[in-house]
């Protein structure tokens, strides 16, 4: 008979699934509590919670909300890295975490609804996030209205340097 406090974090799990845009599930073990603490910490600022939670428990969640090709990733220690706004964020924080400890390893991400192989994690945490995005966006649409009304501009400065040396030619005559 399962205890009523799994029975609660199995409905919490799969709350979290559902609404998640993405879950990176972690191999922790042998990061200190040093080490641990300044992860969580990086999390917390980029707005993803971590947490540590049984395989067995992930697994019920998991299929309470029919995920499926999991479960092979699902032995030793995992933690997990949930974003519910960039799924991005957690994978760009693991790898700024990893230029300093080996750890946490990417065992696996569910991403968007869809399972993807921990290998794929490099080639997330390289895209760029939506902040950047947008700001690529903002400079594309600058550079050719800047473009725009330099050309435009141009004739009246050049009708205006015209009418100035003819000024100067007129009031030296």
């Amino acid at each position: 008979m399962p205890s009523e406090k799994n029975i609660i974090k199995v409905k919490e799990l799969q709350d979290t699934f559902s609404k998640a845009r993405a879950v990176y599930f972690t191999e922790y073990h042998g990061l200190d509590v040093e080490n641990i603490t300044k992860l969580r910490s990086e999390f917390y600022k980029a707005k993803i919670e971590y947490k540590v939670a049984k395989n067995t428990l992930l697994k019920l969640a998991l299929a309470e909300n029919s995920i499926e090709g999991i479960e092979d990733i699902l032995n030793g220690s995992t933690a997990i890295a949930v974003s519910y706004d960039g799924p991005v964020a957690p994978a760009k924080v693991i790898k700024k975490f990893n230029k300093k400890s080996d750890l946490p390893k990417v065992k696996g991400i569910l991403f968007e609804g869809k399972f993807l192989p921990g290998k794929e994690f490099k080639r997330l945490a390289d895209m760029p996030n939506k902040d950047e995005l947008l700001a690529k966006l903002v400079a594309m649409f600058n550079s050719p209205l800047q473009k725009l009304i330099s050309t435009i501009s141009a004739p009246l400065s050049n009708t205006i340097g015209v009418l100035h040396s003819l000024k100067e030619q007129k009031s030296e005559s």
